[in-house]
């Protein structure tokens, strides 16, 4: 079971390099990571569970973050109260394939399992995405997310090449944003 001791933190070099591609069949290593990253997910989200190990809520959860360069990473975007999660998979090798001009940011910024401070700013990304991805069994997948899962999956793909929320905050003027970039809620 993945706990947030497992969880690397900034500063550790992983965090920074271009993870690899994965290559199919993934070994069983590989298929218990992917496990155990969507478990510590559903965990994190349940509260009595997330109080009992001490585990901060997140939506999604990269291979580099528990230490492992490899281009995989777990997203699970809550629905509403007692609805299906807008958004539940392990994505392996994503590449954006097209997005949208319009910009979006979270009105409360982001945050890290990997970083334990508050970085205050608007990130901003591209509010709507096209996706490939492949599963943990090796099957192709094209989807469009829009809004809060095109910017969870546009941040858990930012770690499996280097980079890091906060860097796409302007440091400068960290509350900018073009006139028609949205601010999701």
């Amino acid at each position: 079971m993945i706990t947030m001791k497992n969880i690397i933190r900034e500063g550790n070099d992983t965090l920074r390099a271009e993870a690899k591609k994965a290559t199919f069949p993934l070994t069983d290593e590989q298929l218990q990571l992917a496990h155990d990253m969507m478990e510590f997910l559903e965990n994190s989200q349940d509260p009595k569970i997330a109080e009992k190990y001490h585990l901060r809520a997140g939506v999604g959860l990269a291979a580099p973050q528990v230490d492992v360069s490899l281009q995989m990473a777990s997203v699970l975007v809550p629905g509403p109260e007692g609805e299906a999660p807008l958004f539940k998979d392990t994505i392996v090798n994503p590449v954006i394939i097209s997005h949208s001009v319009q910009g979006a940011a979270l009105s409360e910024g982001e945050g890290c399992l990997s970083v334990d401070r508050d970085v205050p700013g608007y990130v901003v990304r591209h509010d709507r995405i096209t996706l490939r991805y492949y599963d943990i069994d090796g099957n192709q997948h094209k989807i469009r997310l829009k809004n809060y899962p095109a910017i969870v999956c546009q941040h858990e793909i930012d770690h499996l090449h280097g980079i890091l929320f906060y860097d796409h905050i302007d440091h400068e003027h960290p509350f900018t944003m073009e006139s028609e970039d949205l601010v999701i809620e």
